[in-house]
Parts: structure tokens; sequence; C-alpha cells
């Protein structure tokens, strides 16, 4: 039986951290599965991850929800008794057009992919209302604030809560997304010391990315750990040098075709 969004509240409840990795494809999905994640995310930067954007705004729900599914059927693929819970992201402009709008797109995931629950980012009053009727209609939501990337126009990818004042609106936040049925939270590139007090807040875990280690649990772009993007960002430093080992073996091999060889030469006479 998979995991459902109630299974972090329970291992926050009994102190056990929650590992949450990134998957886009059938491939990566079981080899996040069977390491033993306790959530796969089908992030939007598989925008920029797979399918070469420079951002994570240009990716479609239609996207999403192809990969999302490849997904499942990777996780359906995976050795193991207890599949992790499976979340996907809302593109940019997928909820930010009204309650309506949101609760489609958001059902379309769940109708139409193995997925559990959906994950968006801010605590605008528009979006909190969005999140209520989410909840309200049975879509399970899971929040996040701090870095947000599809707002990387206005804010960058630079830290966030830096000053007293940001990190009392972050908290803010943090509690109205809970108040309004987030089973979940993402605090991604705020001060360590920020985020250890919001998880202290929060009945709902709280999953940190560029966090620190206070959180309840931590989520990474599996890309990024495996070192396969050409750059990482400062809070996820590869794993191993998964690009650099796959160039060399693959350049090896390229380099055995191209060699010279004896193959198909007609033997020499014997005398």
């Amino acid at each position: 039986m998979p995991q459902r969004p109630h299974d972090l509240l329970q291992r926050k409840q009994a102190g056990l951290p929650i590992s949450v990795l990134t998957a886009w494809d059938a491939l990566s999905a079981a080899i996040v599965a069977e390491a033993g994640a306790d959530a796969v995310l089908v992030g939007d930067s598989l925008a920029m991850v797979v399918l070469g954007h420079a951002t994570t705004l240009p990716v479609t729900l239609e996207e999403m929800l192809h990969h999302c599914r490849a997904v499942g059927r990777g996780l359906a693929m995976a050795a193991g008794s207890h599949p992790p819970l499976l979340i996907a992201d809302l593109p940019f402009l997928s909820y930010q057009c009204g309650a309506n709008d949101a609760v489609a797109a958001a059902g379309r995931v769940l109708k139409e992919t193995p997925a559990a629950a959906v994950k968006l980012e801010g605590a605008e009053p528009e979006t909190l209302a969005v999140i209520d009727r989410m909840v309200r209609s049975g879509i399970p939501v899971m929040g996040h604030l701090g870095l947000t990337p599809q707002s990387v126009h206005r804010l960058g990818y630079r830290r966030q809560a830096q000053d007293p004042v940001a990190q009392e609106r972050l908290q803010r936040q943090a509690r109205e997304l809970e108040s309004a049925g987030c089973f979940a939270l993402v605090l991604e590139h705020v001060p360590a010391s920020v985020a250890t007090t919001i998880a202290s807040l929060l009945t709902i875990p709280v999953i940190g990315i560029g966090a620190g280690e206070g959180c309840d649990g931590q989520v990474r772009v599996t890309a990024d750990l495996l070192g396969l993007t050409p750059r990482q960002p400062p809070f996820s430093p590869p794993l191993i040098d998964g690009r650099g080992l796959a160039i060399e073996a693959l350049r090896g091999w390229i380099g055995s075709q191209r060699a010279p060889t004896t193959r198909g030469t007609p033997a020499a006479p014997h005398c």
C-alpha cells in the first residue's frame, strides 16, 4: 500500500526523519524508491533538469501529468512492499488564476496519475483561499515557502527571510498554511534558526532544503545529489560526480568502437 500524506505526520509525531527525493521518469523513480525515500516529488524542477529550460516557469500541466505517470510506473516496478508517497508540483499559472481552475488542475493530477497529493508555492491570500478550497474538495496539499522558484523574476534565487521582519512574515505564513489545511510544508533556502523555530511551532511536518538540519525532514533534487546537473545550488552539493563518471564511461566505450580492430580481417595463409 503506498504511503499517504498522513504517514508523514505520523513520522513527525514519532520523531522519525522524513526523506524526500525528486523523480522525473520511471528510471529515476525506481532508483529513489529502492533507495528508501519516504516520499517522491515530481517537482517542476524537471523543467530545468530534464527539459533544458532556464527556469521552472515554462513547464506545463500536461508535461507534469506526463512525467508523473512515468514516475508512477517506475514506483510500481521498484522493489519493496511500502511504496513512497507520490507528490506532484502544480506548475506556474495552474493555480494562480482562480479557485475553479486550481481545483481542476489539482484534480487532474489525482485523477490521471498515481500522485496522492500536490504541492504549490506561496501563502498570499489568494493562494490560501485556493488551498482551503482544494483541501475541502479532498485534495491533499503541501505548501512551499522561502525561496519559491516560480517567483524567480521577483525574488531571484537568493536566500530568503534574512531580516527580522521577513522572518516574522515567514512564521505567520507557515501558520496560515497549516490553518488552511496543508499536510506538510517545504522551507527552501532560509536561515536554519528560523526553519527550526517553524518546525517546532507547527504540528505538520516541515521539510527543509537549504534550511538547516532542524526541520522534520529534507528534500533534494535527485539529479543534484547524483552530480548529474552541471551546477548545483550551494545547499545541495553532489554526493558523486555522476555526470563526469557517465561521460568517462561512455567516452571509453565510444573510443573502443573507433579503435582499429582485427575483426573481420581474413586470416593469413599458412606457408
